[in-house]
């Protein structure tokens, strides 16, 4: 692989468009309205069509008026259909996009023969080409698309910190942001224009595809990774960059591996794009997949071990001194589990709560300690139970068997007074202290 300057050159120009997608797309993915970038970049090819026929050419002041001014009218309609039709927006924008983008194509079909428009390029762009297409600007040539995405990325960062306030009331509470005297239309409207915008900035370069992957990917990537707006869009800017020299990086490698030159630079970046979501839809701290399946299973775990400690307490409370000790079979058979009691013991043995005694196990003084703690919560939420809400059926020992295991002390200690400080449980047993 040899990286020379225009590779530097299509990712900065990449990643300039990408970055001014995902930060609009962030607030999109917060609104619930993904899918409107999606329409909004289909709908607008009437506008580049028209633009097209009316001035014989492809300068970028026509392209952006016409595409925008379809864009905002794509979010009008939208809203007219959902309020006139009782349609939901989803419906109201499949509708509106997919008749609008029909109309684009057999506008652009016609057009063809007329202007040079090549509809290949509005689908997946020609961001290879763009370093051939340069300006002088301080003293330096560069990429026309590079300034452009750029000039689009300031004006999107610009309003975001002018409006960052607004955009935050408005997307997280509508009705809240209209009684404080802030316009959620009109920040809705002014949204959807930076989004048109911003479609059409990015159309020549990297094709309509990679621009619906970066206003959708790396916003629903960052809500994965945090819960803070000001992290979110810092994140989505980097996730964005990330795809940019990655997706370029492997559509010019990947290819070799299997015997091609390469591969559609744009095309790598939104599979690029797709494979960090899948990353953090799996790894996520908080949200992905595989790390709330091992939060269960060390929930489930915990539980568990709870249990064992609690029934190894029960049995040296009420046993003779020459009774024999619990066994993992009498354990699993009273818990009714198997392979996770095995695994709470092992991990009991392990930390040195519990002991072996000949074909058994016993608590040792730490472990004694944590047990007596459970069974206090146990017993203090069925005195609870019983004597102040009046709830004595058997099942109150499945109620409080389940709340005895998200009872820290400090809720311990309300419920104690709560309770009216018993020193027996409802079945005559002793609270341990």
């Amino acid at each position: 692989m040899e990286w020379t300057f225009i590779d530097t050159w299509i990712v900065i120009t990449a990643a300039l468009s990408a970055m001014s997608c995902a930060l609009l797309g962030a607030y999109l993915v917060l609104r619930r309205m993904s899918m409107m970038g999606d329409a909004i970049s289909h709908a607008v090819l009437p506008g580049l069509a028209v633009a097209f026929i009316l001035t014989g050419s492809r300068e970028s002041l026509p392209m952006l008026v016409g595409a925008t001014a379809v864009g905002v009218l794509t979010t009008f309609l939208v809203q007219a259909v959902v309020k006139l039709s009782g349609l939901d927006k989803g419906a109201s924008m499949g509708v509106i996009f997919t008749t609008l983008f029909a109309l684009g194509l057999i506008l652009i079909r016609q057009a063809a023969d007329h202007v040079d428009l090549d509809p290949g390029c509005v689908l997946y762009g020609a961001i290879e080409l763009t370093p051939l297409d340069v300006m002088g600007l301080f003293g330096m040539e560069i990429p026309r698309a590079a300034v452009t995405n750029a000039a689009m990325l300031a004006v999107n960062t610009g309003f975001v910190l002018l409006f960052y306030k607004e955009f935050k009331i408005t997307s997280f509470d509508p009705a809240l942001a209209t009684t404080i005297g802030i316009s959620a239309g009109l920040m809705h409207y002014l949204l959807m224009t930076l989004v048109a915008a911003t479609t059409i900035a990015s159309f020549e370069s990297v094709g309509s595809i990679l621009v619906i992957a970066m206003l959708i990917i790396p916003g629903a990537t960052a809500h994965l990774l945090t819960d803070r707006l000001w992290a979110l869009l810092a994140l989505s800017l980097v996730i964005a960059a990330m795809c940019a020299f990655f997706g370029h990086l492997a559509a010019i490698t990947v290819p070799v591996w299997f015997g091609f030159r390469d591969t559609s630079t744009a095309g790598m970046m939104a599979v690029v794009a797709g494979l960090i979501f899948i990353s953090a839809f799996l790894f996520a701290p908080r949200y992905g997949l595989v790390s709330r399946m091992l939060r269960q299973g060390m929930l489930s775990l915990r539980i568990v071990r709870d249990d064992v400690m609690g029934l190894l307490y029960r049995f040296q409370e009420v046993a003779p001194a020459d009774a024999g000790a619990l066994g993992i079979r009498e354990l699993s058979d009273a818990l009714k589990q198997g392979a996770a009691v095995r695994l709470a013991v092992w991990d009991l043995l392990r930390t040195r709560r519990i002991r072996r005694r000949a074909m058994g196990f016993e608590l040792t003084d730490a472990g004694l300690g944590e047990s007596a703690g459970i069974i206090r919560s146990h017993r203090l939420w069925e005195s609870y139970l019983c004597d102040r809400m009046g709830f004595c059926m058997a099942s109150v020992h499945q109620s409080a068997h389940r709340l005895e295991h998200v009872t820290d002390p400090a809720m311990q200690e309300e419920l104690h007074r709560a309770a009216g400080r018993p020193e027996r449980d409802p079945h005559d047993r002793k609270i341990p202290d």
